[in-house]
């Protein structure tokens, strides 16, 4: 029974990124023709969670840039929370911990299933773990996570 339960865990998980990966359909489309250059094609977000803990992510796709800017300045409360594939190595940015989210992965998300949900500190200190039963596919979705600001490239 733990197999079936730990199989469809890892189903759900997967079928979660494909469905965030290729984006949810949004009413408006960006009205944003600045032309974008190689020094800001990144930006730079710190999100907490229910610890409030901080934890910097990398944006890369300029339509999720700009939401998670909506996301900040009040523009809009449609999917606030992140959802990534979490890489088990630091990242510059994000040096306080030992892992972070794959930029190509990261998306928002109003509701996700509970097998991606954990507190940053948790999947720190169980990160071992992640990829098995905890976080099927390393597939992260802290549900209580919101974006706080946006910080400077370091």
């Amino acid at each position: 029974m733990r197999r079936i339960s730990t199989r469809i865990g890892m189903l759900a998980a997967a079928a979660l990124l494909a469905v965030t990966a290729a984006g949810p359909a949004r009413g408006e489309q960006s009205r944003d023709t600045t032309p974008r250059t190689g020094t800001d094609s990144a930006a730079y977000f710190v999100m907490t969670d229910v610890t409030r803990a901080e934890f910097v992510i990398k944006l890369t796709d300029p339509r999720k840039i700009q939401h998670a800017r909506e996301l900040l300045s009040g523009a809009t409360r449609s999917e606030p929370h992140v959802i990534g594939r979490i890489e088990k190595r630091p990242a510059p940015y994000n040096g306080r911990w030992s892992f972070h989210l794959r930029p190509e992965t990261i998306d928002f998300f109003d509701f996700a299933i509970e097998v991606c949900d954990a507190t940053t500190p948790y999947v720190e200190d169980h990160l071992d773990e992640a990829g098995g039963p905890f976080l099927p596919g390393l597939i992260w979705c802290p549900w209580s996570s919101t974006l706080v600001r946006e910080v400077p490239q370091p």
